[in-house]
């Protein structure tokens, strides 16, 4: 009976029966017609989502570190240089990626539990005087840490550079879930996955690609097929792809987007933040620290939250799931052993996030945490409570 628990990891997250229905087809010809009425909506739609109005939406049968290839491969050549702060394990594997590529990658080492250095971003760039730096490389949700930064100071802090380098931001575990202003803030590229704020299974990489980005085409030089934009670009203007799609998870984004458009995107932000809220207040009751550093950094995904000293986060995690049948997300990185993760996106309510809550309370029990058993699903149930009214 365990398949019945909702999952509380910050992606894969939990698909809602409607989504699993849609994804429940028989294989379909996708060079037929009416494939075209299916698939151009999402693509359209998807802008709606990152907050575009002229930037190209692109999709990819990959997860999230297919959209960080393609996004690296279509615009840069061997031997350029990129901006990247590392403050989780993410933006770490960005680095890497980038470093596969022979890029030069110019590395801002910060805390984890930090977030975007938009300070150091700014001398970086005013100290490159010859304009080596193509691009600056941002996570917007650290998934590690549960840290989300600030974008938009990033973007201020390039501009206050006076600085031509693109901004490409990994949205993978933000997007469909918290606030993205893509033209706004001015990115070039931002990167997400259909596993996480779309409530669906992996496989699609999503991206927003601006002009700017478009045009850097002409010159890049790194190798690309299976990731490349022209092609993916020259097969959806006639509404196909250059080989064969993911069809099933196409389908299941085109109700995935519906779902997000009937709720409302702001109403959708506000459930976030909202169960977000709560599973911090229960982390308070615990006596228990956040590992984002301070409340303008907490993201409205994923809690990552340290453990006291002398026990071992991953003993939690598992005995969760082997005692109760329900899984949080491990410590990742230098938060391995250290902390555990909630994750509170997707298809979830504050009914479910309760018993996510009472679950790794009685397994911090049995393994003799110091908190008083009840006290955080109390001060969430408090919370929920008082702002009930205003989620109708």
């Amino acid at each position: 009976m365990s398949d019945q628990n909702p999952v509380f990891i910050p992606g894969p997250t939990n698909i809602p029966d409607r989504l699993r229905n849609a994804m429940h087809i028989q294989t379909r010809d996708h060079r037929a017609p009416d494939f075209v009425e299916t698939f151009a909506p999402v693509l359209e739609d998807c802008k709606r989502v990152f907050g575009t109005e002229t930037g190209q939406v692109i999709t990819f049968p990959a997860s999230g570190t297919g959209g960080w290839e393609a996004s690296i491969c279509n615009t840069l050549s061997a031997g350029d240089t990129v901006l990247v702060a590392r403050y989780g394990m993410f933006s770490h594997r960005w680095i890497d990626l980038c470093q596969r590529h022979n890029l030069e990658v110019q590395v801002i080492d910060c805390e984890w539990g930090s977030g975007a250095p938009a300070d150091l971003f700014e001398q970086a760039l005013k100290a490159d005087t010859d304009k080596t730096i193509k691009a600056v490389l941002v996570t917007h949700n650290e998934t590690a840490t549960g840290v989300k930064s600030d974008i938009a100071a990033v973007r201020r802090a390039m501009d206050a550079a006076s600085h031509p380098a693109m901004l490409f931001v990994d949205c993978v575990s933000s997007l469909a879930s918290m606030p993205f202003h893509m033209d706004d803030w001015g990115v070039d590229i931002a990167v997400s996955g259909s596993q996480k704020g779309f409530m669906l299974a992996t496989g699609m990489a999503i991206l927003g690609v601006s002009q700017k980005a478009l045009a850097a085409m002409e010159t890049a030089t790194l190798p690309r097929t299976f990731f490349d934009f022209r092609d993916m670009m020259a097969a959806n203007a006639s509404g196909g792809f250059p080989y064969t799609p993911p069809l099933q998870l196409i389908y299941g984004m085109r109700e995935s987007l519906k779902m997000l458009l009937e709720e409302g995107l702001d109403n959708v932000y506000a459930r976030h933040f909202r169960l977000a809220e709560g599973v911090r207040k229960a982390v308070e009751a615990w006596g228990m620290k956040l590992c984002a550093q301070s409340p303008e950094l907490y993201s409205d995904t994923v809690s990552a939250i340290y453990v006291p000293e002398g026990f071992d986060s991953n003993e939690l995690t598992e005995h969760a799931f082997n005692a109760y049948g329900v899984s949080f997300g491990i410590g990742l990185g230098e938060m391995n052993g250290k902390a555990f993760r909630i994750g509170h996106l997707g298809s979830l309510t504050d009914v479910m996030v309760l018993s996510g809550l009472a679950t790794i309370e009685m397994a911090m029990a049995d393994l003799n945490y110091p908190f008083e058993l009840g006290s955080g699903v109390r001060a969430a149930q408090e919370y929920y409570r008082a702002t009930a009214a205003a989620n109708q």
